[in-house]
């Protein structure tokens, strides 16, 4: 069963994700062959290059054959699954309460993505840096796309408006009205 991607919803928890936990978490699911994408406010902050805004979590896209290397790896390092929206998208927190959404998908032989979370597969071409570490992430053009289609925050006119304005993208026509009323 596919899913399409979800929408932002703002999250709570108390903890933050700091750029050293997010560099790190990254570089030891790679360290351990698991391939990731930061999707959501760190991948925002990845394609620009700085932190803009502090971060409750973590958004993850990851293959759905890596899922149970990447639950491994992150037990080892106390997280746990505190939420399950789907068999495709789950929430995962740390004893310090940082939490992680992991997002998943199935890649075909071609690299097209046919099950769960619908990314389009050229959505997974992005390249950022967090705390000096390259890590992928998904693209501009889609990380702009992606902030459509829900009730909007103020984090996500801030996060759509720098990423048009270093990228030279078209604001989305719903943060067009926007701008004109400020």
């Amino acid at each position: 069963m596919s899913e399409a991607l979800p929408q932002s919803n703002e999250n709570t928890a108390d903890a933050s994700m700091t750029s050293v936990d997010v560099a790190e978490l990254y570089a030891l699911l790679d360290d351990s062959g698991i391939r990731v994408w930061v999707d959501g406010g760190w991948g925002v902050d990845a394609l620009l290059g700085e932190q803009t805004r502090p971060h409750a979590d973590l958004d993850l896209a990851v293959e759905w054959k890596d899922v149970a290397r990447l639950r491994q790896v992150l037990g080892s390092q106390t997280y746990r699954e505190i939420r399950q929206e789907s068999q495709w998208n789950f929430v995962l927190e740390d004893d310090t309460g940082r939490e992680i959404d992991v997002h998943s998908f199935v890649f075909d032989a071609a690299g097209k993505v046919v099950d769960g979370i619908m990314y389009p597969a050229e959505s997974l071409t992005g390249t950022g840096s967090i705390d000096g570490r390259t890590v992928r992430c998904i693209s501009p053009q889609w990380m702009v796309r992606f902030h459509t289609g829900y009730r909007l925050r103020a984090s996500d006119f801030q996060d759509v408006t720098a990423l048009c304005e270093r990228f030279g993208l078209e604001y989305p026509q719903e943060y067009k009205s926007f701008k004109k009323s400020d």
